[in-house]
């Protein structure tokens, strides 16, 4: 039995950006990708204080909208100066009136281990959580992280959210400064996703 019978899978988003670094990680997968965003589903509020929680809650409710299997992620930059801050708040940080401001987000990161008056390197990690909820209620959960350091000045324009300041291991570049390409070969998201291609290969 085909656990895609329609072969669609909806990603819980309405973020573009985000959305297009999915469609290119899973372009190679016989499967339809739809998106919040193109069937104009409502978004839910996150409540949970775990990445698990929020994904869950954007799968659960894209999935009771579409009847589609939906898949959503939450991530965040864990920097571990901070007592693991921002975290489940990483997009939160980014708050304004008038939409997210993440250059802002970034200067308050970086304020805060300047007055915390630890010693670089300041290591970080992004982490990506993902939620698969099918119409029968069932779900997978599928993790990815990747390790690096708090870089500043910020450097690149490439990428979203806190990528210009955030040097992976074993790299000298941000992933602001990367390509697409570059960046997903080796992100949190991209590791988790082909946890979740290889469950879709094994199941259909």
């Amino acid at each position: 039995m085909k656990i895609f019978p329609e072969n669609k899978i909806l990603i819980a988003t309405h973020n573009i950006g985000k959305l297009e670094e999915f469609k290119y990680i899973l372009k190679d997968l016989d499967l339809e990708i739809l998106s919040s965003k193109d069937l104009n589903l409502d978004e839910p509020i996150e409540t949970e204080n775990t990445f698990i929680g929020n994904a869950r809650i954007k799968s659960k409710s894209s999935c009771l909208q579409s009847n589609i299997p939906s898949l959503a992620d939450d991530s965040g930059l864990q920097v571990h100066a901070l007592g693991n801050k921002p975290g489940v708040y990483t997009a939160d940080w980014a708050f304004t009136e008038n939409g997210r401001d993440f250059k802002k987000a970034m200067h308050r990161v970086w304020n805060e281990l300047l007055e915390c008056k630890k010693k670089k390197p300041f290591t970080a990690n992004f982490i990506c959580t993902l939620v698969l909820t099918f119409p029968n209620g069932n779900e997978k959960i599928f993790e990815g992280s990747v390790n690096g350091s708090i870089n500043w000045p910020i450097r690149g324009i490439d990428g979203h959210g806190y990528d210009p300041m955030f040097v992976p291991d074993g790299y000298r570049k941000t992933f602001g400064e990367m390509t697409n390409s570059e960046k997903n070969k080796i992100s949190h998201r991209n590791i988790a996703l082909k946890k979740f291609i290889t469950f879709y290969n094994n199941n259909s």
